[in-house]
């Protein structure tokens, strides 16, 4: 048995993974796991009522997370005006000499801006960047002439998030190494984002079940009746 395995297993002995906790609890279970030797991505993951099928009930959405993710973010700006978006903070920044590198199958980055009038020309990259989310968005805020403030949120702590095929849905909210009360603040902030996401016109249950997890823990069901989720 392989030290992932043995300190998994350990884990599952401190609890019974059918019972469900308020956020308090969960997160200090959380915290109680056994620790790997890296800093462990904390994720709430969310299974939705949705019809995946209809495009008319997807779910996508931001978050602007209070303590940030604790994850150094790459971010790249489709401008004319390149210069000025290095200067506020981008990573890589241009317009068609980017878009050669991306259409060339460059994808060394986690979130792509882009101003309005440059979306004309991105749009010839979409079958790129829309399969793997990259693909800017007005409803995501990642098409915007405020390049300099998106750059701003994304590095502090932007999050997208994006429905799958399935219904689920995943929301990364921080590190193991931050603090309860961070990761409780940042989780509250993507839990009521994702309430926000849900499609116009939508009846039913909207949020079916709700878990946390660090990278290598096992999941921690909520219990929604204890959670704002209206």
């Amino acid at each position: 048995m392989n030290s992932r395995s043995k300190k998994y297993r350990k884990s599952m002995e401190s609890f019974t993974s059918d019972e469900s906790k308020n956020l308090t609890d969960a997160l200090q279970l959380l915290s109680n796991f056994e620790k790997v030797k890296f800093d462990e991505t904390i994720e709430v993951s969310f299974s939705l009522g949705v019809d995946p099928k209809q495009s008319s009930q997807s779910v996508r959405g931001v978050v602007n997370l209070p303590h940030g993710s604790g994850k150094e973010v790459k971010v790249i700006v489709f401008t004319e005006n390149p210069e000025e978006a290095k200067v506020a903070g981008a990573d890589f920044a241009g317009l068609e000499d980017l878009i050669a590198k991306v259409k060339d199958g460059w994808t060394d980055f986690d979130v792509a801006l882009s101003t309005t009038d440059a979306m004309k020309s991105v749009r010839s990259i979409a079958r790129v960047l829309g399969p793997r989310g990259l693909m800017p968005t007005p409803k995501a805020g990642t098409v915007t002439d405020n390049i300099s403030e998106a750059i701003t949120q994304v590095k502090s702590g932007r999050v997208e998030f994006k429905m799958d095929k399935t219904g689920a849905l995943a929301v990364v909210v921080g590190k193991r190494s931050f603090s309860n009360s961070q990761l409780e603040e940042n989780t509250t902030a993507a839990l009521s984002a994702v309430t926000s996401a849900r499609p116009d016109g939508f009846k039913g249950k909207f949020i079916k079940s709700v878990h946390v997890s660090s990278t290598m823990s096992p999941s921690v069901k909520l219990d929604t009746t204890t959670l704002n989720l209206s």
